[in-house]
Order: structure tokens, then C-alpha cells, then sequence
């Protein structure tokens, strides 16, 4: 059982990769530009150095977690590109055969659409991929191919896949058994009697207020809240809310739950989700990157967030697209995306899975605050993903342009070619 995890991934702070770097086959910029670039690239380094010192310092991870909400939007610019440098981190190592994502016909968009996408809302990167080819791909805010951007709430979707490789290899034996099955001292909790099921649906019926402008909010006490030396903050924040309604009755967004998942998958796999994504996805998936997941601490003994925290390379989060498109190549079970992807549970006016969003035309999307998404269509065998950084962490108007973005690429690629390359 110990061949199907691998653990004991390091901290990423000593990597000799710059997060911003120049690319010698990007299109020449303006001297103006330049000087632009010249200036972000002083502000990471700077921040960079400030931040780890922070961390030298003994100042807690948690602690840090909370400021990102607050930080300013110039800020934010730059650390979602360097996140890796500003927490802890575990690596996801890539494999050694990387999938080529070789360019199909080009996207003709109407003149001007991609431009004003771009501008207005704010993104770092766009890839649209169609049988595995690029049909476009753009960058903006300093990002290059080799560069890693933060997915946040993106990370939902993939812990809850974890589930799905964990119950492939046995180590979790139903998504119907109940959380004290794999967490016992969560047992006199609020959570006894709920199912593994229900924790990646969000319909614990448990307590919990979401929000992203408030220090008040469940989701910042819980990286706030200090525990007892060798508790799991995760565990003992969860353990103090209290039910609301029965379990299976009411969905409530609720990062805690995810990030409770991420204690669990830890649990039984006696390792980290870093080394276990790595083993299970992303080795086999032909990753050109290593991604970075950040943990509450350095070293093997951090423990990674479940429900945000992975930052990979834009290409790599398409061909994270295109491994859940193509079946998940034997790391889950033939039926798994089937079910995941599709509505378990309706979420306010939309719908709710196993972390993804499903849509009503049968696609359904990874999403992460302040701009970041996975959309995978399987009709179209298409995958498109935006990264970036909105003016607020979220908003009706954002997700419209997104959803009208989304549209208008389906509408240029009605159907799937049929071929790969």
C-alpha cells in the first residue's frame, strides 16, 4: 500500500526558477513595457525577500492566509505569480515524458473580443485547447509559459478527483461512509453522521459563513484560529461549529469541508496531497512544470490546504483539463467524472459536484476566486482555462464576462474534430 502514495516533498523556497521570466520567443515589447517589466520584476524580488523573512521570523502561516484577501490590487499582481515564494509549499514533481500541445487552427474571435477580455478582466492567461491543440493562448500581468499562477478554489476540484483515486485504490472503501470512519476524533463533532459524500457536496448541514471582505468570516478564523501543539488546525477549527440542518438537506459553500477532505486524503494515503497528486496525476499526465501546493508549514510536516493552494503553469492546468476529459487514464474509476461533474446538489442558481460546477449544456467548470477557471466541454473536447486577477475576489459582472467569453468560444467550435495529437 505504501507503493501507491508518494510523500515527503520539500519546500519550494530554494528553487533557482524565476517566478517572472523573460521568454526569448515572446513578441518584442515596447521599451515603456519594458520598464514595466523591469519594475515587477523588483516588486517580487523585494516582496519575495520581505515575505520570506516574515517566515524566518516565526510569523504563522494562518496569519499570512488572511492578508491575502487585503493585499492591494498591484500586490496581487504579482504574488498570485509567486506564491511559491510567499508560503510554504510542497512541490508537485512532473514526470518525465511531457505532452506536446501542438497548435490547431487558429480561434477567429471577432476583432477586438480576446483584447477587450483580456483588459477588462484583468487576466494573467487564456488557453483555449480543442483535441488537445492549441487554439489560442495569450498572457498578460508578467506571466510567461514557464511561470505558475495560484488556481484557489481550482484546488477544490482536484482534492475531490483525489477522492476519487483514493476509493480506485482501495484506501477509502465508499464515498457513503461517514467522515468518523477515516477521522475519528472529528466523533461528538457536528459531523457525526455525515458521509465523505457530504463533505464534497458541502451539504454537511453544518454551520459555516464564507466571506471574502470580512476578518469575521469562518473561512479566515479557520487559518487564524491557534491549536494546541500537534492538533490539526483543520480538525479542531471544523470540530467547534455547530449543525444547522440535517445532513444531505442544505449546500452551503464551505472551504473548511475541502480542506477537511485534504485531512482525511492525508490520512489514509499516510502521506501529503502533493506527493499524492504527483504520484496519481501529475508524472502521468505529461506536465511540462512542476505545481506547488501551499502547506502551514516547511518541510514533510506541512500539511497542505485542500481547498486552495495549487499553482501550476497555464499549459499545465489545460492539460489538467485534458487528463479529466480524457477518463482520468485509469486513476479513477471509469464512471467517476461521470458522476462528479454532474449536479449532486443545487448550489443557489447554479449547480453543485464533486468541486466542479456543472453547466447546462453538459460542460462544467473548476472555479477559483479572483478570475481563475477550468472549463471542460466533452461534447467539443474542449478545455478552457483563465487565469487572473479581478478587481474583487467576486462578482456577478465577472462571472457574466466569463460566461459570454465561454459562449462565444463554443460557438467557433461547435463540434470535435475527432482527431489528437
Amino acid at each position: 500500500m505504501l507503493l501507491q502514495c508518494e510523500w515527503g516533498m520539500k519546500s519550494n523556497f530554494g528553487r533557482d526558477e524565476a517566478v517572472l521570466q523573460l521568454s526569448t520567443d515572446r513578441p518584442k515589447r515596447s521599451s515603456a513595457s519594458m520598464a514595466k517589466l523591469g519594475l515587477a520584476y523588483l516588486i517580487v524580488f523585494a516582496l519575495s525577500a520581505q515575505d520570506l523573512h516574515a517566515t524566518a521570523q516565526g510569523e504563522r502561516v494562518g496569519k499570512r492566509l488572511e492578508g491575502d484577501l487585503t493585499w492591494t490590487h498591484t500586490e496581487r499582481d504579482v504574488r498570485f505569480a509567486a506564491m511559491d515564494r510567499m508560503f510554504p509549499v510542497h512541490v508537485v514533481r512532473r514526470g518525465g515524458a511531457v505532452r506536446k500541445l501542438l497548435h490547431g487552427n487558429k480561434l477567429r474571435l471577432p476583432e477586438g473580443v480576446l483584447d477587450a477580455y483580456v483588459s477588462g478582466e484583468h487576466l494573467s492567461g487564456v488557453l483555449v485547447l480543442q483535441d488537445g491543440r492549441i487554439l489560442l493562448e495569450k498572457y498578460g500581468l508578467g506571466l510567461t509559459p514557464g511561470g505558475r499562477w495560484t488556481g484557489f478554489s481550482m484546488t477544490k476540484a482536484v482534492t475531490d478527483t483525489l477522492v476519487g483515486v483514493a476509493v480506485n485504490r482501495h484506501l477509502i472503501h465508499s464515498i457513503e461512509d461517514d467522515v468518523t470512519e477515516y477521522l475519528p476524533e472529528m466523533k461528538g463533532s457536528a459531523y457525526d453522521g455525515v458521509s465523505v459524500r457530504q463533505l464534497m457536496t458541502m451539504t454537511s448541514g453544518v454551520g459555516w459563513n464564507e466571506n471574502y471582505t470580512t476578518p469575521d468570516a469562518d473561512n479566515v478564523k479557520l487559518y487564524t484560529s491557534v491549536v494546541s501543539a500537534g492538533k490539526d488546525s483543520t480538525v479542531e477549527y471544523m470540530r467547534t461549529l455547530h449543525r444547522v440542518a440535517a445532513p444531505g438537506s442544505v449546500w452551503r459553500y464551505n472551504t473548511g469541508e475541502t480542506d477537511l477532505l485534504g485531512v482525511l486524503l492525508r490520512r489514509v494515503c499516510a502521506g501529503n496531497l502533493a506527493g499524492f497528486l504527483m504520484d496519481a496525476v501529475w508524472s502521468r499526465a505529461g506536465m511540462a512544470h512542476d505545481a506547488t501546493w501551499i502547506a502551514d508549514g516547511d518541510g514533510p510536516g506541512g500539511k497542505e490546504f485542500g481547498g486552495s493552494g495549487l499553482s501550476a503553469s497555464l499549459e499545465d492546468w489545460g492539460r489538467l483539463g485534458l487528463w479529466v476529459l480524457e477518463g482520468g487514464h485509469g486513476a479513477v474509476a471509469p464512471d467517476w467524472f461521470a458522476e462528479a461533474t454532474t449536479p449532486q446538489v443545487k448550489a443557489g442558481g447554479a449547480a453543485y459536484g464533486f468541486g466542479w460546477w456543472p453547466q447546462p449544456d453538459g460542460s462544467f467548470a473548476a472555479l477559483g476566486i479572483f478570475g481563475q477557471s477550468m472549463l471542460v466541454d466533452p461534447k467539443r473536447k474542449l478545455v478552457i482555462v483563465t487565469l487572473g486577477d479581478w478587481p474583487e475576489a467576486t462578482g456577478a459582472a465577472h462571472s457574466a464576462a466569463r460566461a459570454e467569453f465561454w459562449r462565444q468560444v463554443k460557438h467557433l467550435v461547435p463540434f470535435s474534430t475527432g482527431s489528437r495529437p
